[in-house]
């Protein structure tokens, strides 16, 4: 480089120019008095207020949309073990049968054991015993007899257990009723005679 190219860079000093206008007094407020800019305060707490209004309402509605939608999930998944317990119970029917005749033995049993573990982790439970009274919301009576031994209608036979999945009933109980025999035939003779018009 030439001295007089390096004498010549050399002179011109770098200048930096800020042209933003700072106001010197902030407590000295402008004259030119805006009215838009008095209507605005005022505006300013109503709007907010109905952006908060807006946004509490939209958090309780998606507060909401997540309950509905977690109860709609755990329904499903409930409706879908009570399909498959469904599928299952002709299997728990047959190991039953077998049980009843000695024929679950070895391997078989083992298998039977576990199922019975599962499906009561489950929540399937069994009903319908002998000597339980009879209610027809539970119970499909398919044999009806009338005996002395009995004070209401109850289970004397139960040709099929029925299972529930918590307060889903699955299936009935197939049993067989006995009904006091008592007031049943009191029944006709206990009721006074009516006058029969001549």
């Amino acid at each position: 480089m030439s001295d007089e190219a390096r004498a010549g860079s050399e002179e011109e000093p770098v200048r930096i120019t800020d042209k933003r206008k700072i106001d010197k007094d902030p407590a000295v407020e402008p004259t030119d008095a805006d009215p838009a800019a008095e209507a605005a305060p005022s505006a300013e707490p109503d709007l907010l207020a109905e952006r908060t209004a807006d946004l509490q309402r939209l958090q309780a509605e998606y507060a909401n949309y997540r309950k509905r939608t977690e109860r709609d999930r755990l329904v499903a998944g409930e409706v879908a073990i009570a399909r498959v317990l469904t599928d299952f119970l002709p299997v728990l029917d047959n190991l039953d049968r077998a049980k009843a005749h000695g024929d679950l033995t070895g391997g078989l049993k083992a298998v039977a054991d576990q199922l019975d573990d599962i499906f009561g982790k489950l929540g399937l439970v069994a009903f319908g015993q002998v000597g339980d009274e009879f209610d027809p919301s539970i119970h499909e009576a398919v044999l009806h007899d009338v005996s002395d031994e009995v004070t209401v209608a109850t289970c004397t036979t139960v040709m099929r257990p029925g299972y529930r999945h918590g307060e889903r009933l699955l299936r009935p109980a197939m049993v067989g009723v006995s009904e006091p025999s008592g007031p049943a035939e009191n029944t006709g003779q206990d009721q006074p005679e009516q006058d029969q018009p001549e």
